[in-house]
């Protein structure tokens, strides 16, 4: 679908010549070329523009949960595990908006080598939507919280490819 959709642009991979790739990587990569190319950002700026679209995430989640917190049982009570959940999701958009803004920063400063700044930029924004996404959804229904190896394994990969890869 993506070849499709793309042949003939400039800037773009010939999808003839990219190397025979399997699954989710191919299709993860494609999204992310896809991105890049649409909207015309390299990789910091991309992360950072995640990184602010992560703050507004913050701060709109946190205006609506704000909206019900006078409520005492709302959810569940303050230190329910469906509230808690909801706090979690709010402060992670704060919490990797800032690491995606510090990855942008970083790349701009540091020389890192491509492919250290590309897994840890596609991780990076991976981590940035799917966190807050599986705290709101684990709040929503309990049995989503075995979505959270997604999250924290794809920021772990970013920061350890980004380390791996400074001079």
């Amino acid at each position: 679908m993506f070849v499709a959709v793309c042949t003939g642009h400039e800037g773009l991979p010939d999808p003839g010549k990219e190397p025979a790739r399997a699954g989710l990587d191919a299709f993860g990569n494609r999204i992310f070329i896809f991105l890049k190319w649409s909207l015309g950002l390299g990789t910091p700026e991309l992360n950072l523009l995640a990184g602010w679209i992560g703050m507004l995430g913050g701060v709109l989640s946190g205006a609506l949960i704000g909206l019900f917190f006078h409520k005492e049982e709302w959810m569940g009570g303050y230190s329910s595990f469906r509230r808690r959940l909801a706090r979690l999701g709010h402060i992670s958009f704060f919490g990797l908006g800032f690491v995606n803004l510090l990855f942008g920063l970083s790349v701009n400063a540091v020389h890192i080598p491509i492919i250290n700044s590309t897994i840890s930029s596609v991780s990076f924004l991976v981590g940035a939507i799917s966190m807050p996404l599986t705290c709101f959804l684990t709040a929503w229904r309990q049995y989503f919280r075995h979505l959270f190896p997604i999250p924290v394994a794809s920021v772990l990969i970013g920061i350890i490819s980004l380390l791996a890869g400074w001079p």
